[in-house]
């Protein structure tokens, strides 16, 4: 089979971006956008005016968006985010879902309040996004979620244990929803990026330290960029990955190949 420019297109489509108000969220609903689907950019309430923006840059280039506020550590604002959705649009055809947080502290010193924060963001509230958005795609007839996670889900790292372990647990939710969903024709998969260069952590890549430490581990020679993770996210959307489900791909540079 030969692929045409069309197998990773997104036209007429309907999706959710949750955690879309910056950084990499922002470049993949901005991407998506230009692949030619309708995009709902949500994203905590206190950043619902950096969604708006988002959104308005993208019906700025032709096409409907939305912005939502969303509080992923709760079931019913994910659900009404969802309802939302349906309602304007009448369907959801994907879900990438970018919402995490993370705490950097040696593994003896976490406190519970830390290891709540991170479990409920990162884990709780990828598995619930995933259900909530996968019961509508079940009743639709198909549909395709993918969940922003870490190389961390694949390897440790030393002052970064809790997040690395919620990142493995969303790695493996890719496969239970996998095999439950896969008759509904939903695809659930996970990516694994790098180190990312974004606004928000301009600090940890002007870092000499961290720089000289984990530069020299990546193999492709380079940190990764927001575009990077927008690429293989439209690729896991798009009609060119039917057969692809319950995996995490690593956007890593080959950074867990040794």
């Amino acid at each position: 089979m030969v692929l045409a420019d069309s197998s990773y297109r997104l036209d007429g489509q309907t999706g959710i971006v949750v955690g879309g108000a910056g950084g990499i969220g922002q470049v993949i609903a901005e991407g998506l956008a230009g692949a030619g689907s309708q995009v709902v950019v949500a994203d905590i309430e206190r950043r619902l005016g950096d969604s708006q923006r988002v959104a308005e840059t993208i019906c700025s280039q032709g096409v409907s968006a939305l912005a939502r506020a969303v509080d992923v550590t709760a079931v019913s604002s994910i659900q009404q985010l969802v309802a939302d959705v349906v309602e304007r649009f009448g369907r959801v055809d994907w879900m990438v879902n970018c919402a995490g947080v993370n705490v950097r502290k040696p593994v003896l010193e976490y406190t519970e309040a830390e290891y709540d924060l991170m479990v409920d963001i990162n884990l709780k509230g990828a598995f619930f996004c995933t259900q909530v958005v996968a019961q509508q795609m079940v009743r639709q007839g198909g549909g395709r979620i993918v969940n922003v996670a870490s190389q961390l889900a694949a390897v440790a790292m030393p002052l970064r244990s809790i997040y690395a372990i919620t990142k493995a647990g969303v790695a493996h939710m890719a496969k239970a929803f996998a095999v439950e969903l896969a008759p509904h024709k939903v695809a659930v998969n996970a990516i694994g990026p790098t180190f990312v260069s974004t606004p928000l952590t301009t600090e940890m890549f002007t870092d000499p330290v961290f720089v000289n430490e984990n530069l020299p581990r990546i193999p492709a020679g380079r940190f990764g960029t927001p575009e990077d993770v927008l690429g293989t996210v439209r690729f896991l959307l798009s009609p060119a990955a039917d057969l692809i489900t319950g995996q995490l791909i690593l956007v890593d540079g080959g950074y867990t190949s040794w």
